[in-house]
């Protein structure tokens, strides 16, 4: 994971190399001593004099020297063993190896096809590998650039489309891997330098191999047997021992987010309250107000200019009965934490995005009331006798997406239609907003505090302080402070440099630095999080996150004043890169948080949940909130990150 990690991709490892393969790490396998010699080999040797003298001091070691049980527990079942009942290592390996060997291949000695069809194989008759004309092979660095839509992350499978499935199969048909190496891609040493996950995009990551580059335009070929969301950048010759994982330096990251992010919790959410409460409660209203600047009457200012208008429009009965359901729209909530909030504010058909037809449908308010809307499923958690008492029958919700086309749409309830505007008014006026540099600038102030090393164990998952893993060096964490506008949406760029990240790195930052800046948070609070004291940190959603470019200055160096070989460095592409970015990355990314809402929802639930984890950001500071033990509780998991999912930031 952004695979953003101590990168887990570890080298595919080279087919000449025994090894054993653990989540795509390759782990040399351990060769024990051949000699049998008791003397010379440790391993089986007879006990020592110390041992002779001392083995029956307590009555626990047995005539081996050992204490008793140990023979037990070292040759339990199925484990193999020599004359004397030791285990040997090296020959059950070794029968293992042969074992997995003779299933791989057919009565005939010839290697057996899957059963299945896979990514990370591509076979072809005998008859053609044999034909085929054998050229050499040269070790290469190949810069590739992806949109990750659509792909089930970077790392190939077997059975998942990824970003190296469709890079595997165009290689091979660039003649750039021959036939005969086509069915294993470990048979041309690959290696990735950082693993990104499902739909995570990389402006600039690398892959080292081994390829056969005696054609000129092999990168043209090699891109055109890839979609367009996939390019290969260049190829460069590099030293036979280069791996990009292991060459790599550091890393740079970019994450956009829509400014609006920075608005506080609204007055009326759990959190709005709860943070409202505590500086009342410490006495420290003006300081608050104060770091709040000119955002601090917003939603006020919300309410008087586009909230009273809507319900002074409505009917006396349904506007008493929609405000006495406001709080569905500013507060759904189920089992402690927000549903999910998919209102669309209304625009013109022109202002859109090039989305699917129905997704417009749902925009401009077109689409068949057969299915729950977004406001039924809202107020779902009402009595439906106060529906059917105070405003009517509700509409039907039980029609088949079949009945609904060939019926007539029925009228959305008068209440229900209100609530949908109410909640499209309020992500409407979250776009609206328009940043200011002071704002910026306390974002930045809150980045600042990442820099250097510092114990990171909060910002990933099953790390303890005490890890010396969970201690990682940022270089810089940097905010552009000129925001760009897309539609009706103004956009930052956040890039952090740094050594290494851990799973969910990068996201838990970002969702850090945002809370204290929304909330006014004291900046202290940061550095709270260093400390041993388990906090829950939310990650922000995995959209506005892609891989800018790996480093090599450690290798550039020896490259080229020993070697007399090009440096690896993005900087040669730039100009692709950037309309790469523009025309597949950056547009996905704002399509898709113009259909989904993304960071509206994503914040919506945060300023909504309940369970008080996230009452760090208060003037009670980390005591106020819910501390963790352990394993992270199941109604934490999706906004902490231990839900399953893949990396997205190594």
């Amino acid at each position: 994971m952004v695979s953003e990690d101590t990168i887990r991709d570890a080298p595919t490892g080279d087919s000449k190399q025994s090894s054993a393969s653990y989540n795509g790490i390759s782990k040399p396998t351990s060769d024990l001593p051949t000699n049998s010699d008791p003397t010379t080999n440790s391993d089986v040797a007879g006990p020592s004099r110390r041992n002779d003298r001392n083995k029956h001091a307590n009555g626990k070691s047995n005539a081996n020297g050992r204490r008793r049980g140990q023979d037990f527990k070292r040759n339990g079942p199925g484990r193999e063993k020599d004359s004397r009942g030791y285990i040997n290592k090296r020959e059950r390996n070794e029968k293992e190896w042969q074992e997995r060997k003779r299933r791989r291949l057919d009565e005939n000695g010839n290697s057996t096809k899957p059963s299945e069809p896979s990514y990370m194989s591509i076979q072809f008759p005998e008859e053609e590998i044999a034909a085929e004309e054998r050229k050499p092979k040269r070790k290469v660095a190949v810069m590739i650039g992806y949109d990750g839509t659509g792909y089930h992350g970077l790392q190939i499978n077997h059975k998942e489309k990824t970003i190296e499935g469709d890079i595997f199969a165009a290689l091979v048909a660039a003649k750039a891997i021959s036939k005969a190496n086509a069915d294993d891609l470990r048979k041309s040493s690959f290696v990735r330098c950082a693993r990104t996950d499902k739909g995570v995009h990389a402006a600039g990551n690398m892959i080292s191999l081994k390829l056969i580059i005696e054609d000129p335009d092999v990168v043209k070929k090699i891109n055109e047997n890839l979609p367009p969301q996939i390019r290969v950048w260049g190829i460069q010759r590099t030293l036979n021992s280069f791996s990009c994982y292991q060459a790599c330096d550091s890393r740079w990251y970019e994450y956009l987010m829509p400014s609006y992010c920075l608005l506080p919790p609204h007055p009326e959410s759990f959190l709005g309250k709860k943070v409202l409460e505590s500086v009342k409660e410490h006495g420290i209203e003006e300081e608050y107000v104060k770091r709040l600047g000119e955002v601090k009457d917003y939603w006020e200012e919300v309410r008087k200019n586009d909230i009273q208008p809507i319900l002074d429009s409505l009917d006396p009965n349904v506007r008493e009965t929609v405000m006495r359901r406001m709080s569905a729209v500013l507060n759904d909530t189920e089992d402690g934490k927000a549903a999910d909030e998919t209102a669309k504010p209304e625009m013109p058909d022109e202002k859109l995005p090039d989305v699917s037809i129905e997704t417009k449908e749902e925009v401009s308010g077109s689409k068949s009331e057969g299915k729950p809307t977004e406001v039924s499923d809202s107020a779902q958690h009402d009595p439906a006798e106060e529906l059917n008492v105070e405003a009517g029958a509700t509409t039907t919700q039980t029609e088949s997406a079949e009945d609904s086309e060939v019926k007539k749409p029925k009228e959305m309830h008068p209440v229900d239609r209100a609530l949908k505007q109410l909640k499209a008014a309020y992500v409407t006026a979250k776009r609206r907003y328009r940043v200011t540099p002071e704002r910026i600038s306390q974002l930045q102030q809150a980045l600042d505090r990442y820099k250097g090393t510092n114990n990171f164990h909060n910002y990933t998952i099953k790390k303890s302080h005490s890890e010396a893993s969970s201690k990682r060096t940022i270089r810089s964490f940097i905010v552009n402070p000129q925001p760009i506008q897309i539609n009706d949406t103004e956009w930052l760029s956040l890039k952090v440099h740094g050594q290494s990240f851990m799973m969910h790195q990068i996201r838990k930052m970002v969702g850090m630095a945002v809370l204290v800046t929304r909330c006014a948070t004291p900046l202290s609070r940061i550095n709270e999080s260093y400390e041993p004291t388990q906090i829950s940190i939310p990650k922000a959603p995995g959209l506005g996150l892609l891989l800018e470019r790996p480093v090599f200055e450690t290798y550039n160096k020896r490259a080229k004043d020993q070697n007399n070989l090009a440096e690896l460095d993005f900087g040669n592409y730039e100009k692709e890169i950037q309309e790469f970015k523009d025309s597949q990355i950056y547009r996905h990314i704002f399509e898709l948080e113009e259909r989904e809402n993304s960071f509206h929802t994503f914040f919506h639930q945060i300023d909504n949940y309940k369970l008080g984890y996230f009452l760090w950001v208060t003037a009670g500071g980390i005591d106020a909130a819910v501390t963790r033990i352990g394993a992270i509780p199941k109604e934490l998991e999706a906004e902490l990150g231990d839900d399953g999912e893949e990396d997205a930031e190594s």
